[in-house]
């Protein structure tokens, strides 16, 4: 699946079948549903769900909660605006497979 089709799947009421947590919870944050975003980020611990994680209490505004999850990721906290990190998480995940 490329970005756009990602991008164009949040009209849908649920998100596609086979995606990972981490996808599935930015697809829920785009959605406007940043409960249900964090609930599936925090399904797995691996490296992909704690950096969606960290972006999400970034966004939620919990700065200091997003820096415990950067670190635990091994990534630095990010400069980008909220949209540009969602899109960069998104594209390197949908790239991954």
């Amino acid at each position: 699946m490329d970005l756009q089709t990602f991008r164009d799947s949040i009209a849908e009421p649920q998100p596609p079948a086979g995606l990972s947590s981490a996808l599935q919870a930015l697809w829920w944050d785009a959605k406007g549903n940043w409960k249900k975003a964090h609930e599936r980020a925090q399904e797995h611990d691996d490296t992909a769900d704690m950096r969606v994680h960290a972006y999400l209490h970034r966004k939620e505004g919990d700065q200091s909660n997003a820096e415990y999850w950067y670190r635990r990721c091994g990534a630095a906290p990010s400069i980008l605006t909220l949209d540009e990190e969602w899109e960069e998480l998104a594209q390197g995940l949908l790239e991954q497979g």
